[in-house]
């Protein structure tokens, strides 16, 4: 990353670190995409069992692996700064971190999975496939947050390709195995759903090799040393990262469990509602890539400028990164209208599911509207290591609003399943206006952009 004097310079150093970034999240999320739609051409009930197993999986990876994210901000900032001999130890105490976090998912996970499962009272294949993919799925869970912390120092320090590279890759392995397992080819059992799990737990360890091995030897990352010395733990270090760490995860995490929430809730409707719901869901995530990527690419451009104290520069970084979210969320809104049926269908052939899902899409579009106002301004935030705020509104939009109001519609009116839908959109909504507010009364008291730069 370098200091820019022009808008013009801003909007190029933001694509160059934004576009990696967003095809990095749109390449992780892809192999979900493929999980559930490649289950779905296997059988209805194993794309209802896996579009399960996926959305418990997720707020707890996205929540815990959220609390990472606050390794680029660090990073940035430390470079922003000009303090780079901090940063190996920084890493290392993160990957201590990470394989904490690993550990402790592995055993609770271990612990409540059945009593869970149980409680949702669903069919008994649908219960056997969700079971079993998330056991699968779970033999890949610390490498998988081993080579989060080594994405975020890639990220971090704006090299954000490399980090592109390395997941693109993850694409065509887990496709690959997903063929092989779910199916049964080339030798290997058919597995059906569960396969998913088992194929996507390899490629986690795939990627976290091939991640060590760029950090090790691939300039400039090689130049830092990270793996040369060895650093005691430090409870110190701990404690920075996870003021700043548990924050971001916990909205994460209060944002992506209100879709596992409601999927509790759904489970009592039928299996067709449940898979057109979680189809309609998944479809809706896999967009909101966009926005998260332009998220975690202000994350570093912010702090970058605020490590050095030229707030204008960030102010302007904030502006023009609120834009591009807003432009490509119309866009992305005019897809899912013209082409919901076209999408259901890239899911599943069961008409049914099919005619269901397109309902559930049109609801999607005012999630790609708010999304658009809620997501960057998160990541802005994060820049300036502001993370209390964002962690209570997404409490109070999506737990104290969102779910009730949603609740009080599906039961209470004839939406129906359609009702949880309106209430997240209601929470999404307010959510981002919340954060607005917090933003302009940052930029505007606390880091005024009327102050010197260094």
């Amino acid at each position: 990353m370098r200091k820019t004097n022009t808008t013009h310079g801003k909007i190029r150093q933001l694509f160059i670190i934004l576009f990696p970034l967003l095809i990095t999240q749109l390449s992780l999320y892809a192999m979900s995409f493929f999980d559930i739609m490649m289950s779905g051409r296997y059988s209805t009930a194993d794309v209802a069992g896996v579009s399960i197993g996926s959305s418990l999986w997720m707020p707890i990876y996205s929540g815990l692996g959220g609390i990472l994210l606050a390794i680029p901000p660090i990073i940035s900032q430390l470079i922003g700064a000009k303090d780079i001999k901090k940063v190996p130890f920084n890493i290392i105490q993160a990957i201590y971190l990470a394989l904490a976090i690993g550990v402790a998912i592995t055993i609770i996970g271990f612990i409540l999975l059945n009593p869970i499962l149980s409680m949702m009272n669903l069919e008994p294949a649908v219960e056997q496939v969700a079971h079993s993919f998330l056991v699968g799925l779970g033999y890949g869970i610390l490498p998988l947050f081993v080579f989060n912390v080594l994405r975020s120092f890639m990220d971090g320090l704006g090299q954000t390709r490399i980090s592109m590279l390395i997941t693109l890759s993850a694409l065509p392995i887990n496709i690959t195995f997903n063929y092989f397992l779910i199916y049964g080819k080339f030798g290997f059992p058919e597995l059906g759903g569960v396969g998913s799990g088992y194929a996507t737990a390899i490629t986690y360890w795939l990627i976290f090799i091939i991640a060590l091995i760029v950090v090790v030897k691939v300039e400039p990352f090689a130049s830092y040393r990270v793996f040369k010395r060895f650093y005691r733990l430090s409870l110190k270090s701990w404690k920075t990262l996870l003021v700043i760490g548990l924050p971001i995860g916990f909205s994460i995490f209060f944002e992506t469990s209100i879709f596992a929430a409601v999927t509790l809730f759904m489970s009592s409707y039928d299996t067709i509602t449940i898979a057109s719901h979680q189809i309609a869901m998944n479809f809706a995530s896999f967009l909101y890539m966009a926005p998260l990527s332009i998220s975690m690419g202000l994350t570093i451009v912010v702090a970058f400028e605020v490590g050095a104290k030229r707030y204008s520069d960030a102010r302007e970084y904030s502006k023009i990164g609120i834009s591009i979210a807003v432009i490509l969320s119309l866009i992305c809104s005019l897809v899912i209208f013209f082409l919901r049926e076209q999408v259901a269908s890239i899911y599943t052939d069961d008409q049914v599911v099919i005619k269901l899902t397109t309902h559930f899409l049109i609801y999607a579009i005012f999630f790609q509207i708010s999304d658009a106002f809620q997501a960057p301004i998160q990541g802005i935030l994060r820049g300036y290591k502001d993370v209390n705020f964002t962690f209570f509104m997404s409490l109070v939009s999506y737990w104290v609003i969102g779910l009730p109001f949603g609740y009080t519609l599906a039961n209470f009116t004839d939406l129906g399943p359609f009702g949880y839908w309106i209430g997240l959109i209601s929470g999404l909504a307010i959510g981002a206006i919340g954060l607005l507010g917090r933003l302009l009364y940052l930029q505007k008291v606390k880091y005024p952009s009327t102050q010197k730069s260094v």
